[in-house]
């Protein structure tokens, strides 16, 4: 080898050394959707939960990943627009929190990149996926969704109302899992023996006909859904049931922290964890077929015993040892 062409090989090698420690040195960011049909504060708890998850995976804001945010602020006509958004920014995956609505947007925007939905009504019975075990097209994550939890709610009311013939549920028929909750509960409450009356709420300006509803027929107590545009709202209906004096019960805990008396549920915080684990198997390149729909396994009772005083209710001793209070 002559010496020019020594010199000129010497230089090229020197000039892509430091290119590629620049190269090992730069980090992939990517870029994590997160579409919620409620508000940042109501989804705190949850966030908290997703972060730490990430956290441990080794995923951290302004480093690795990036998140891109959109709040539905309980407006189920948001939702398309604001998966669209995501869609263009464009992301590497996306987060639906806890509605079975915004996993429909999000599964409507896009056909390809992936989506984990955290916490959705039965995912097969809406249409989400069409199989739980190897989920086909993009959508996988978890379901709160137990058949055999909706009755037992019943059943709990009943111990601790056992007087109770009359109770209220306020739901959303614009949400296809609010539709199935229904569905069943009215099959469950003949064996409680129990009338389950309706009472329909699709938009901020109906709460308060709904409310004079409620107070007209006189319910036992009040069953309140999981439904974004509700939790949007809860403390508005929590309000209601206080001045109302009417025993009231979701599937969330945090609506008992709110005043409510009761909930039976999953581990919300739990479910947002294990999305985060769903999301770094993805970003790690595990196929989505791969990744199961999750449906929990424990449900925590949670009774709010100030607010049952309040209402001079005692707790059934069998109710007090499984609750969390």
């Amino acid at each position: 080898m002559d010496r020019r062409r020594f010199l000129l090989t010497s230089l090229a090698g020197a000039l892509a050394a430091p290119l590629a420690a620049g190269a090992q040195q730069a980090r992939k960011v990517w870029q994590i959707g997160y579409l919620a049909a409620g508000n940042r504060s109501e989804n705190l708890t949850y966030l908290n939960s997703f972060w730490q998850g990430l956290r441990d995976l080794g995923y951290l804001e302004g480093r690795n990943i990036a998140i891109e945010y959109r709040w539905g602020e309980g407006n189920y006509e948001r939702l398309p627009l604001l998966a669209a958004e995501l869609v263009k920014v464009p992301v590497d995956v996306i987060v639906t929190a806890q509605s079975t609505p915004a996993t429909f947007a999000a599964k409507k925007a896009t056909l390809t990149i992936p989506i984990v939905m955290v916490g959705t009504g039965d995912p097969v019975k809406t249409g989400l996926v069409s199989n739980l075990a190897r989920p086909e097209g993009n959508v996988t994550g978890s379901s709160a969704f137990s058949v055999e939890v909706i009755p037992k709610r019943l059943e709990l009311i009943k111990q601790l109302l056992p007087k109770a013939t009359r109770i209220a549920l306020l739901w959303n028929p614009e949400n296809p899992s609010n539709t199935q909750l229904r569905e069943l509960l009215l099959r469950a409450a003949p064996a409680v023996s129990v009338t389950l009356l309706s009472i329909e709420v699709r938009h901020p300006t109906e709460f308060d006909g709904a409310f004079t509803r409620i107070t007209r027929l006189k319910p036992d107590a009040l069953i309140v859904t999981g439904d974004p545009l509700h939790q949007f709202h809860i403390e508005r209906i929590v309000d209601f049931a206080t001045r109302s004096r009417l025993p009231t019960t979701s599937n969330i805990k945090a609506n008992v922290e709110a005043g409510a008396l009761m909930s039976y549920g999953p581990d919300y915080p739990e479910l947002y964890r294990r999305a985060a684990s769903y999301v770094g198997k993805i970003l790690n390149g595990t196929k989505l077929g791969d990744l199961p729909v999750e449906q929990p396994m424990n449900f925590d009772l949670v009774i709010n015993l100030k607010t049952a005083k309040a209402l001079g209710l005692t707790i059934p001793p069998s109710l007090l040892a499984r609750a969390i209070r």
